[in-house]
């Protein structure tokens, strides 16, 4: 008897003393700052790493984030990999009443940019003949059909930095950029070599999702993230990086 309860006490121990589960994010490695920068496949700065890790700290769990392709992304969440994604549109995601979803928290604005000197666009329709750049694995649905019917030519880069170097440099007439890159990217030129934006393709209230599973803390994540804004953490976070 004595042996019993010498072993329940040194369980109890252990569980006492275990370490938090991990909290699972992902990061999408094409994204560009002000959203997140990357170091050898790690994210290590932007508005989503400090988001993801102001999170972790209120819910006192370990942030574990995992850097992934944007096709790779949605599969580790149906396999069960990770746990919540930020900035994210239920638009974009298959089957998206499966996860539970944060209240947005920012805009994005998707644009079709320029270089110096074009003019604006009246229509996304006057882009047919075209080659635009593109970021890979990235959807645009307003301009699906002139990609489907071979009006419009992605070319395609991995990241969204890229996509706006290659417009810098003359390799096509026009980029789509989210309107978050495009500033950033803009800080550091010259004033005549800011790229300028010359239509709004999408404007898409972002957020986050969380897996729907027992295992998951959900509800404490959501109300988390309710509280932040309300607070305006999170607007705390996004002026940082304007």
């Amino acid at each position: 008897m004595r042996s019993f309860v010498l072993a329940l006490l040194l369980c109890w121990s252990a569980v006492g003393s275990a370490a938090p589960a991990k909290l699972r994010f992902s990061a999408v490695d094409s994204w560009a700052m002000p959203l997140a920068e990357f170091r050898e496949n790690r994210l290590v700065g932007g508005i989503l790493h400090d988001l993801i890790l102001r999170l972790a700290e209120h819910l006192d769990m370990p942030a574990q984030i995992q850097v992934l392709p944007r096709n790779r992304v949605e599969l580790a969440l149906i396999q069960g990999e990770i746990d919540v994604r930020c900035y994210i549109s239920p638009k974009w995601v298959a089957n998206s009443n499966e996860y539970l979803w944060s209240l947005p928290f920012i805009y994005q604005r998707d644009l079709i940019v320029a270089r110096q000197g074009s003019q604006p666009l009246a229509s996304p329709d006057v882009l047919a003949g075209e080659s635009i750049g593109t970021v890979l694995g990235y959807t645009y649905p307003r301009l699906q059909r002139l990609f489907d019917r071979g009006a419009l030519q992605r070319d395609e880069a991995r990241t969204q930095e890229l996509v706006l170097q290659k417009l810098l440099a003359g390799r096509y007439r026009y980029a789509l950029s989210n309107e978050l890159a495009l500033g950033w990217f803009n800080r550091d030129l010259p004033d005549a070599d800011h790229l300028v934006d010359v239509g709004t393709l999408e404007e898409e209230p972002i957020g986050c999702l969380v897996r729907n599973d027992p295992a998951v803390p959900a509800q404490r994540i959501l109300r988390t993230l309710v509280q932040m804004k309300e607070s305006g953490e999170i607007e705390e976070i996004l002026a940082r990086y304007r």
